[in-house]
């Protein structure tokens, strides 16, 4: 069967693009931004792509084409597809369909953490051979791919509550019918698409319906909108994270890096990692209980956690140079922001931490979470933020009294020049967005570096 993909280049249509090639199928596929590392990653694969949507690149006429979400009607190649009646769907239902119909799903919903946590849970069941399939929206470094089909019967999926496509509004969770569902928080997010949290809930209340009887709920004991889901309804067993009764962790430094993982009061094992951040603690317990649901012993789960390796733009360290150390990280909802600063706080003491942050979501453009910015923010030393063209509020008012102080930058360019007039030894820049940022953080190092070069010289 030839299926051609939609926005193709995405991290979930590129996942399910390697899923339908190792499933044998022909697959094409057409975006926006054919670029790497994700165009790289599927031509490794035998996957062509095409740059645009242009109604060409479906001659020869697809079996099927899989739409991305990001796509509306008036694109070229939509209307292309409606007027010639040739087949579609969307990349969820595809999922479900093709892939997810004769697995055991474990799913990984939430505001947050949903990526970190899905790779943690995929790894566990590798390190104890179960050879799972998994479909994740980032890159897990134990992997270098971000899905497969793997063995059965355990397949894990990253459950984004975000719409399925322009003739489905739906969530894409709705589709994945799991198992085992890791619900890890709930606030609000995507105001581009929901009017409210209440709308939101809606939609993992359809998701916590499909979830069978003899499956297992793990939710999040610290989020009262997740009580209030499941205070709708319910009718799977569960088990909470952040419980006494249930899983629970000890810091053994402050940090997070080493902790006691405790299961109804009971000691399971100590994790000692390389991650950092109580949000990283809370992953990780999600993920040990859902391991341990698919018969994966919590001592085991534990002890592979030593190995992992984290998702790529989760406070991955993009490089250290000259004691200064540069940090990319994916998050732009203040929760995450407050969490990540707070991990890297506790982690580097007193050094000074310089946070630069793209408003870039659709939900940050809009201003629905301006006012938690400057709180979000405050575990910082200094912050920069990229001021664009186009945005509905005032960062300057929001800022105007706020401590740490906030330079407003209207180019990386003169981010650039902001950083490096403020760093000193040891100092921890930390670049949040969830897009490419204009490769900052390589053009930072690399400016670092001829920094050094030239008082190298200086002082010959």
């Amino acid at each position: 069967m030839h299926i051609h993909i939609l926005g193709i280049c995405g991290t979930f249509m590129g996942g399910i693009a390697i899923l339908a090639r190792q499933l044998g199928h022909k697959v094409t596929g057409s975006d926006a931004n054919v670029y790497p590392p994700m165009s790289t990653q599927l031509e490794e694969q035998g996957i062509t792509l095409m740059e645009g949507y242009e109604p060409q690149h479906l001659a020869p006429r697809p079996d099927c084409v899989v739409i991305g979400n990001a796509l509306s009607r008036g694109n070229p190649a939509v209307e292309h597809i409606l007027n010639n009646d040739i087949p579609y769907t969307s990349g969820p239902q595809w999922l479900s369909e093709h892939v997810l119909a004769s697995r055991w799903v474990l799913g990984v919903a939430g505001t947050h953490g949903k990526s970190t946590t899905a790779s943690m849970l995929a790894w566990m069941l590798e390190a104890n051979k179960l050879e799972p399939g998994f479909l994740i929206g980032g890159v897990p470094a134990n992997f270098g791919v971000s899905s497969r089909l793997g063995q059965l019967p355990f397949f894990v999926v990253e459950a984004d509550e975000y719409d399925t496509a322009f003739f489905d509004k739906r969530s894409k969770f709705v589709h994945y019918r799991p198992r085992t569902l890791i619900m890890n928080n709930l606030e609000y997010d995507h105001a581009d698409i929901f009017p409210d949290l209440g709308a939101i809930q809606d939609q993992f209340h359809h998701l916590v319906r499909t979830v069978p009887g003899n499956g297992l709920l793990i939710v999040n004991q610290h989020s009262p909108a997740l009580h209030e889901v499941l205070a709708r309804g319910s009718w799977t067993p569960h088990e909470y994270i952040n419980h006494a009764g249930g899983w629970s962790a000890q810091l053994l430094e402050e940090d997070g890096s080493v902790f006691e993982v405790s299961f109804e009061g009971v000691c399971q094992g100590r994790v000692n990692w390389s991650l950092f951040g109580q949000h990283n603690v809370e992953n990780a317990l999600a993920a040990i209980a859902a391991a341990r649901h698919a018969g994966v012993p919590a001592g085991l789960a534990i002890e592979s956690l030593s190995d992992f390796r984290n998702i790529k733009r989760r406070m991955e360290i993009r490089g250290k140079i000259n004691g200064v150390t540069v940090y990319d990280d994916f998050a732009h909802h203040p929760t995450a922001i407050a969490s990540t600063l707070n991990g890297l706080r506790r982690r580097v003491g007193t050094a000074p931490i310089i946070a630069v942050l793209e408003p870039r979501s659709n939900t940050m453009r809009m201003g629905v979470q301006r006012d938690a910015l400057p709180a979000a923010l405050s575990q910082a030393d200094r912050v920069i933020i990229l001021q664009p063209d186009g945005l509905s509020w005032d960062i300057a008012a929001i800022f105007e009294e706020s401590d740490p102080p906030v330079t407003l930058a209207g180019s990386t360019e003169a981010i650039l020049e902001h950083i490096l007039q403020q760093i000193d030894n040891d100092t921890h820049v930390l670049i949040m967005s969830n897009g490419g940022f204009d490769n900052l953080h390589a053009r930072l190092l690399e400016r670092l570096q001829q920094k050094i070069g030239k008082n190298n010289y200086q002082g010959t």
